[in-house]
């Protein structure tokens, strides 16, 4: 078989991820991403997308991250009228995540015709997600399916409820699509089921030029920042995101209470959709780890500290910031660009007692990053607020394999030629050289897309 795979996004940077396979006059299109970060990475989703949706034969999704997920509804605008193939959890999810994503643009248009600014109209609507969902066809862990005449098989990827590796088969040929490989360090998630034999390997390198610190000193500096923050006995104020860091975030809360490491203490969800996504992970406690199903057997919730609630209402939230009491308030977006989070910080930021925890990446020139360099006079939604909160970073919390954990997965494909995706060019060049000196072939893929200068980025919330 002769196969071509060009890549629309997630391609020499970490977000966007597009990859369309032709082969044997049939094309598959693997994930469909939105770009996030800069403007200019998110003018990108205006474009065309840079290939003929109406003339795909198949789609398959890794998993429900708005970066392989969130032009999906794109596809159908365009004209595809096919099925979409991911596991069940990633269905759920991408519900939850693409009607919220819909949600904000339309809101986001109506704000700025209000204020008599320029309105970028939404790339979809809700009815758009809708219809998208109608699409998606179930498939299963280890289970082969046609999907356009070629034989796919997902392979469980670790990284979040329904993430999938895909070895697809064409004509003798065996191209392993890794998706977002998970980190094995960590509890939450089975460890990813390691690459099978293949041809080719598209593999992301997110951490390629890098290893994580060990997990177990991440929990113990959790530990100390918590016990810190409750004897200052202010607020502890977590901006996090919806799906994967704050059931990460409350795991450990619960963990550590449980082994009494720190005092139990009121624990505020202030997200909606972080709500629904913890309904998710009820409703799918296979994709979890062996670990985390037998402490549920017990009839213990792995996500549940003792003083937990979700709030839901504006009212509500408001609430929180009346109230005196020390408590930790876990609040989108987690790179503090909007929503919820704002306002506690504007509330509770100028008392010293007040904890700021940073437990995802904070983009340059972000209010996150400003924060964690030290600046104590910021703009809060346009309002100058004097910060005299105490600001700590969380690291190690990532959902991605690191360097190490990349190499070992993707050793067991034998001598495959390995094309390196989803990852900053340096990443994926340190990865490349990792790879050779084992005896790989190894390159990045290049972008079919062009991409702004300056605009690669972190992973959100890595």
């Amino acid at each position: 078989m002769s196969e071509t795979v060009r890549s629309f996004g997630g391609a020499m940077t970490v977000t966007g991820s597009c990859h369309l396979l032709e082969a044997g006059g049939k094309r598959l299109l693997i994930d469909c991403g939105a770009f996030q970060g800069s403007r200019a990475l998110f003018d990108l989703n205006r474009r065309e997308p840079g290939f003929d949706a109406a003339g795909l034969d198949g789609v398959l999704l890794t998993h429900a991250h708005l970066d392989h997920s969130g032009r999906m509804p794109v596809l159908l605008r365009r004209g595809y009228e096919g099925p979409i193939h991911a596991l069940p959890a990633t269905q759920a999810l991408c519900e939850h995540l693409l009607l919220d994503a819909a949600k904000i643009q339309r809101e986001d248009a109506e704000r700025d015709r209000r204020h008599g600014r320029r309105a970028d109209e939404p790339i979809y609507v809700e009815d758009d997600v809708r219809r998208t969902l109608e699409r998606m066809v179930p498939v299963a862990y280890g289970t082969p399916v046609d999907v356009a005449g070629f034989r796919v098989t997902p392979q469980v990827a670790g990284h979040i409820p329904g993430s999938a590796s895909f070895l697809v088969e064409h004509g003798g040929r065996r191209l392993v699509f890794s998706g977002d490989v998970g980190n094995a360090g960590k509890e939450i998630m089975p460890d990813p089921t390691p690459c099978p034999e293949a041809d080719v390997v598209f593999m992301e390198g997110t951490y390629g030029d890098r290893d994580h610190r060990p997990y177990a000193g991440t929990i113990e500096e959790f530990a100390r920042v918590l016990r810190d923050a409750q004897e200052r006995g202010g607020k502890i104020l977590v901006p996090s995101f919806a799906l994967e860091r704050t059931q990460e975030v409350l795991y450990t809360v619960a963990h550590l209470e449980r082994d009494h490491d720190i005092a139990p203490m009121p624990v505020y969800v202030d997200s909606p959709l972080a709500t629904k996504v913890e309904d998710v992970y009820d409703r799918f406690p296979e994709e979890l780890s062996e670990e985390l199903r037998l402490l549920r057997a017990t009839g213990r919730d792995p996500f549940q500290p003792k003083h937990l609630r979700f709030t839901r209402s504006v009212d509500e939230s408001k609430a929180i910031n009346a109230s005196r009491e020390p408590a930790m308030i876990i609040a989108g977006s987690g790179m503090l660009s909007g929503g919820r989070i704002l306002h506690h910080l504007m509330a509770h930021g100028h008392e010293p007692s007040t904890t700021v925890m940073i437990v995802g990446y904070q983009p340059s020139g972000g209010l996150g990053r400003r924060l964690i360099d030290g600046d104590r006079r910021v703009r809060i939604m346009g309002r100058e607020v004097e910060m005299r909160a105490r600001v700590v970073t969380i690291g190690g919390l990532s959902a991605h394999a690191d360097r190490t954990e990349l190499l070992d997965w993707v050793a067991p494909s034998g001598p495959a030629e390995v094309r390196l995706i989803h990852g900053e060019p340096k990443a994926l060049e340190s990865l490349a050289g990792a790879l050779e000196a084992t005896g790989r072939r190894a390159a990045l893929q290049p972008s079919a897309v062009a991409l702004p200068d300056g605009g690669h980025r972190e992973e959100a919330g890595e």
